[in-house]
């Protein structure tokens, strides 16, 4: 079951304290009336003080507690059922925005239903769309949900959200690949994107990762535009105890990535992850200096770059979908980074590019640690998104 559908269905409306049962076979504590004689009075009475009652309270605290009935014993010993949560995951919990972006709403609408009408289909279709599914994307899932409906393969909401996230993990894994090992030394990455989006940190992360996957890591600090873009990179490399290629005030961004690749060559490294300066896909001169770039590499090197990553910003929803489909025309990408995942309510774009574009997931960035650049898991991340408790 979907969590969003589990919680609502765990809350009842008008819900209150379970209230004891009053046997009536238990009296209430009678007052001491102090030996006070209840016949009429025939005689006056000479003093007030004499026969008046001592005070309510002193009574009433001095008289023991009633005895509780075994009914009572029965409510108030009895176990009362407690719904037990699987703990959540802190990727889980980084995509919490994007999550309830998408299930808000749903879980009202689905609690109690069990038929499957327009109705509900439209607001699914709406659901998709407001995360950015982007339109082509959505209605090919809801007419995959049509299809499968009219041959009686879906009974029910829960099997209609069942069979969704399964179309969407699909989508997502028929364009991945896997991640080419480092074989050649060394083995380069071009790093791209626009200015913004992340890359020079997703640079260092991804340099961390390496290393942690036990290999010789060289940076190359090819922003040679972005005021204080050299210094982060070296800060990174610092950090990682990575040797970084390049010095602030160098301008020629071209001539740092060719000396970087030498001496990665010479000092047998086994990934190169080059930073390049960020730009518009819509800035003609600047994409033509990109592929200037990725033309230099290759002369360095036979057969590099292996890999040529883009950083998209999901915050920025369809817009990530027109870069990546300019910046992939002009220098041919292999796979994106997206980035801030855990800042936007926009998850749904990685569909429309996968969808669209046929580009693979490398990584997806989802906080600020160093450990927060996660390879890209479709099913995982379908699970998270739509709240599967299977996750």
């Amino acid at each position: 079951m979907f969590g969003f559908l589990r919680r609502k269905k765990n809350q009842v409306p008008g819900d209150a304290a379970i209230e004891s049962p009053v046997d009536s076979s238990v009296d209430a504590p009678e007052v001491d009336t102090l030996g006070t004689d209840t016949s009429p009075i025939t005689e006056p009475v000479e003093a007030p003080s004499t026969i008046e009652p001592e005070p309510l309270p002193a009574v009433i605290t001095a008289e023991p507690e009633p005895a509780q009935t075994s009914t009572q014993i029965a409510i108030q010993s009895a176990p009362q059922p407690v719904t037990q949560e699987k703990p959540k995951s802190r990727f889980w919990q980084q995509l919490a925005r994007a999550r309830n972006n998408f299930t808000e709403g749903l879980g009202d609408l689905f609690l109690g239903k069990k038929a499957i009408d327009d109705e509900l289909l439209e607001e699914v279709e709406t659901r998709l769309i407001m995360a950015d599914v982007g339109q082509a994307t959505t209605r090919a899932l809801i007419d995959a949900l049509h299809q499968q409906i009219s041959r009686k393969q879906i009974n029910d909401t829960e099997a209609l959200f069942e069979t969704l996230s399964q179309l969407m993990i699909e989508r997502l894994e028929r364009v991945q690949k896997p991640r080419p090992a480092p074989t050649e030394q060394p083995h380069i990455i071009v790093v791209c994107g626009i200015n913004g989006a992340g890359k020079t940190t997703t640079i260092g992360k991804l340099a961390h990762h390496y290393k942690q996957s036990g290999h010789k890591v060289m940076l190359a600090a090819g922003d040679t535009f972005r005021a204080a873009a050299v210094e982060q990179l070296i800060t990174w490399g610092e950090r990682n105890q990575i040797p970084v290629i390049g010095e602030p005030g160098r301008q020629d961004s071209a001539s740092v990535l060719f000396d970087a690749a030498q001496s990665a060559r010479a000092r047998n490294m086994d990934v190169l992850i080059a930073d390049t300066a960020g730009r518009l896909h819509t800035q003609g001169g600047l994409m033509d200096e990109l592929k200037k770039l990725i033309r230099v590499v290759s002369k360095s090197i036979p057969g590099a770059p292996h890999e040529i990553l883009l950083v998209l910003d999901a915050s920025i929803g369809q817009n990530a979908l027109n870069q990546a489909r300019q910046f992939h025309e002009a220098v041919g990408v292999t796979g994106l980074i997206v980035t801030k995942l855990d800042g936007t309510a926009k998850g749904g774009i990685l569909f429309a590019i996968a969808d669209e574009l046929k580009l693979p997931i490398d990584f997806i960035g989802v906080g600020e640690q160093i450990a927060d650049l996660r390879p890209f898991d479709p099913k995982g991340y379908v699970d998270a998104l739509l709240d599967r408790e299977d996750i």
